[in-house]
Order: structure tokens, then C-alpha cells, then sequence
């Protein structure tokens, strides 16, 4: 294998396939990247067996075809330290090693076999879906932050995937908070679903934000392929059933109060300095088109509150919320205004925002109360 390419559009490829590389890899292989050429175009390949992600570049001058597994932390490091210029690589089989030379000098590093490193399953009885990458971005965003982290229960350590005839959703909770975007433009020829991990996600997260071209999503039952331009991602599915998120959605919650966004979410911020360390409970009062925000600990012996403008004109009541969760969800929310939706302390609350980006979008957020005592 021969070739010329460019150090920062090489570098630049390299840093976007790193991301999957483990920090502990089972197979010594994975701690490298694959480079197959064939005619002109060089892919790259990492993985760490559970996701494995591709790219792609079109070459200019192939002297050679060929595969090799190249160490990707010494390449990525060195590539680091050059500047804009093109690079030869050459691989020399019988010695094992890859050299760069370019205008001034030349370093090398070993080779391993390419037939070592592991082989891409193919998807069987395959469904497929296409979104705009603005679209699956927004998302990934809006509901990412809201996964689970519990070995107990895998199927919440991810972004659920509901695919309707009539309208896609994208749900995501821990069981404390659940947050549900809705698009109505995108559409599955057939009901179906999968559950994507949070380490995919954060991935297509980074590269979703240059890509240009529609994302293909093709998935079976146990893997999901996402093709977009130069770029394409297999990944191993989180197994087994999501729990029913639209039970727990409530429809009718009576006392709706509507507030700043930025302003109630800095302000849960602020007094949350003083609240418990423990259990991290702050009070929201809603009263007379006011919110009073508060929180102490009584150990430290500490306390902060807030007076907040808002439009309600209800029976005052008082909830109790963890201040990590609803800060988290209102400053994933769009729009400037949000609407809360309550029915009792004891009830879950619905936060949805008042305006949206698109006319075929929907996002609501739920948060669970905590016990408020005197």
C-alpha cells in the first residue's frame, strides 16, 4: 500500500473515527485503525467491537493498493505537530512498518495484519428510516442529557427510538426525568423501534454537526447503520423493551403556569448553591403570578430564595424538585418561554416549551417531585 494525502484532511478523519477507540480495548488490534485502499479511496476504520465507525477519502495519487492496522494513538499524536502538506505512506510488508516521509523528513511506526481486525456484521431482516441531519441532531440533543447510567436496567442507558407510520419519537429518561421529541415530518414505512447506547449517540452528536447529506438508518434487531457522506457507523442495539412512556405522560394537569426559561433555570442555579448536599432539593412556590424559588440546609445552616414574575393566576402550591434534573431540562428546552403543567406535590410535573423551531416538532419533559418536609 502507497499513497499521497493530506496531513490535516488525514488528521481531521482520524480524530473523528478516534472517539470509538476504548481506553481499554479487550483485542490489542482495536487500539489501532484499519486503512483499506482500494482504487483511489482510503477508508479508515475504528472500533471497539460493540460500534464501529468509517470514513472515507478520495485520493489523488495511489501508487498501491492494500490494508494494514496502524497504532492510532502515535499516528494522531504525531499528526498533531504537522502542518498543512502532503504526506507519503508507504507499507512495507516484509519489515511490518508504515513509513511517512514528506518534504523534510520521515518517521515510521509498526503494521499489523488487516485480517486481524474484527469484520462488520451484516444486518438481517433490515428496516430503514432517512433524517435530515439537523433534525436527528436536535434530537439527540434535546434528549441525550436525560439517559440512564444503571447496570440493573440497560434499556434506559440510551435514546429510544419509537418509529411510527404517522410521526417519530425520540425518548429518553432515567426514571427521574423523561424528556419525549416529536417529529411529525419524519415517518417509518412501518412501526418499529430500537434503543440506541449513549457512547453511538455522543458520537453521531459531534459529527452531525458538519454533516450535509440525509442520514440513512438501517437497523435490525440487534445492530443499526447509519450512512451519512463520507461517514458510516455500525453499532450494537441496547436489547430488550422499553418501558411505556406515554402512560406516564400526563394528559390533564390543571394548574399551568408559564415562565421565563433562562430566568427560572438561573435562578434554580443560583439557589441551589444552598440547598442539601444530600439530596439536592429545591421548593418552587407558585402563587399569584409569582414563583418563589428556595432552598437550605439546615446542617450548614444556609438558605437562599427567589421572587420570579410569571403568568399564573391558580391556587398556590408548592413542589419539591431536585435542581440538577430541572436545571438540566430547562436548559435543554428551546424557546424563551416554557409552560409548567402541574396537578398536585405528589404528581409528576409536564414542561413543555411555548414555541418551537418548526411547526412538525414537540418536546415535553417530565420531572419527578420529591417529598417536601417542614
Amino acid at each position: 500500500m502507497k499513497f499521497v494525502v493530506s496531513s490535516s484532511e488525514l488528521l481531521g478523519r482520524l480524530q473523528s473515527v478516534s472517539r470509538v477507540i476504548a481506553s481499554k480495548n479487550t483485542l490489542p488490534i482495536l487500539d489501532n485503525f484499519l486503512f483499506e485502499l482500494t482504487g483511489d479511496l482510503l477508508t479508515i476504520t475504528a472500533s471497539d467491537l460493540e460500534t464501529t465507525l468509517r470514513t472515507s477519502i478520495k485520493l489523488n495519487q495511489v501508487v498501491e493498493e492494500g490494508s494494514v492496522a496502524i497504532p492510532a494513538r502515535i499516528l494522531t499524536d504525531s499528526l498533531k505537530e504537522f502542518p498543512e502538506q502532503p504526506l507519503n505512506l508507504a507499507f512495507n510488508k516484509e519489515q511490518n512498518i508504515v513509513e511517512f516521509t514528506w518534504a523534510t523528513g520521515k518517521f515510521q511506526v509498526p503494521a499489523f495484519p488487516a485480517e486481524d481486525y474484527p469484520k462488520v456484521s451484516q444486518p438481517e431482516g433490515i428496516h430503514s428510516i432517512s433524517f435530515s441531519p439537523e433534525v436527528l441532531l436536535e434530537g439527540i440533543n434535546r434528549t441525550l442529557f436525560a439517559a440512564g447510567d444503571e447496570e440493573l436496567r440497560p434499556v434506559m442507558n440510551g435514546i429510544f427510538f419509537d418509529l411510527k407510520t404517522d410521526a417519530t419519537n425520540l425518548v429518553a429518561s432515567d426514571s427521574h426525568k423523561l424528556v419525549c421529541y416529536t417529529r411529525t415530518d419524519v415517518k417509518a414505512p412501518e412501526d418499529s423501534s430500537f434503543i440506541l447506547p449513549k457512547k453511538p449517540a455522543n458520537i453521531l452528536k459531534n459529527l452531525l454537526v458538519r454533516a450535509e447529506e440525509d442520514v440513512t438508518i438501517s437497523y435490525d434487531n440487534t445492530n443499526a447503520f447509519f450512512t451519512f457522506g463520507t461517514y458510516s457507523m455500525a453499532c450494537r442495539l441496547v436489547e430488550g423493551n422499553y418501558p411505556a412512556y406515554r402512560s406516564v405522560i400526563p394528559q390533564n394537569n390543571p394548574n399551568n403556569i408559564i415562565a421565563d426559561r433562562l430566568e427560572l433555570m438561573n435562578a434554580v442555579r443560583r439557589i441551589s448553591v444552598c440547598a442539601n448536599q444530600a439530596t439536592n432539593l429545591i421548593r418552587l412556590l407558585f402563587s399569584g403570578n409569582q414563583i418563589f424559588v428556595s432552598a437550605q440546609d439546615i446542617e450548614f445552616r444556609i438558605a437562599a430564595q427567589e421572587r420570579l414574575s410569571c403568568q399564573y393566576d391558580g391556587p398556590a402550591i408548592e413542589m419539591g424538585f431536585k435542581s440538577l434534573f430541572l436545571a438540566e431540562i430547562l436548559a435543554n428546552l428551546p424557546g424563551t418561554e416554557v409552560n409548567i403543567a402541574l396537578s398536585d406535590p405528589s404528581r409528576v410535573g409536564l414542561i413543555t416549551p411555548l414555541t418551537t423551531d418548526s411547526e412538525f416538532e414537540e418536546t415535553c419533559a417530565l420531572i419527578m417531585p420529591m417529598m417536601i418536609t417542614q
